[in-house]
């Protein structure tokens, strides 16, 4: 009688034993991860960029403007209008100076000046060594910047100072302020210094280059002011 034999690997205990199957996931290439993280860091920070922009925190100008110094054509041109507006503007005092300084007559405008000044004063313990010194630099007979003054103008400051107040001075400032209103303040207004702050005022308002100058009416006005009279 044969024998017929059935083969089962399954059962076949000699056999070897398969290796188990093992699902792996493919690897992803180092490469390929970089340019992915280098695409999302570019995404956001162009989202923060834009939102940045939209809320007008980052304004990036194409051109810098070159950023003003000095006041415009308009408040130029009305300083040619009366001396009080020049001199109610601290660049028109400068300039204006600056203008006596080329005459050798700023003594009228640092009188002016001391006047403005003593007239501010809050202590009233002050004001007699404030009008004396102002007394002894401008008006009396010797003093280092004498101020044009008749006698009679004179005579009523020195009388004043002796028990001064706050408008001991009034009399003398008003004839050194007409004075220069009358002689002074025209020729100002013709002098090439005013001349050439109008036409550098108007170049600048209509777009040019700003040139360069060195002592210009522009570069007056920028100069910080130092011939302020303290008391």
């Amino acid at each position: 009688m044969q024998t017929v034999l059935y083969l089962f690997p399954q059962l076949n205990l000699s056999a070897p034993k398969e290796e188990p199957y093992q699902i792996t996931k493919p690897q992803k290439q180092e490469g390929t991860m970089e340019n992915n993280n280098r695409h999302k860091d570019k995404r956001h920070r162009l989202s923060l960029l834009l939102h940045k922009a939209d809320s007008r925190e980052i304004l990036v100008p194409l051109f810098r403007k070159p950023e003003k110094t000095y006041t415009c054509l308009d408040e130029h041109s009305k300083w040619g209008e009366c001396l009080n507006k020049l001199l109610v503007h601290k660049s028109g005092l400068n300039l204006f100076r600056a203008f006596l300084q080329s005459e050798h007559s700023e003594e009228n405008i640092d009188f002016w000046l001391a006047c403005e000044n003593y007239r501010k004063t809050k202590t009233l313990s002050k004001l007699s060594s404030k009008a004396k010194k102002i007394y002894s630099d401008f008006i009396s007979t010797d003093a280092p910047k004498e101020v044009n003054l008749d006698f009679h103008t004179k005579e009523v400051t020195k009388k004043n100072i002796v028990r001064p107040t706050l408008s001991c001075f009034d009399l003398a400032q008003k004839k050194v302020h007409t004075l220069m209103e009358k002689d002074s303040y025209p020729r100002f207004l013709k002098s090439k210094l005013y001349q050439d702050l109008l036409l550098e005022s108007e170049a600048h308002n209509c777009g040019p280059r700003r040139r360069s100058h060195s002592f210009t009416s522009i570069g007056v006005l920028q100069a910080q002011s130092d011939f302020t009279y303290w008391l």
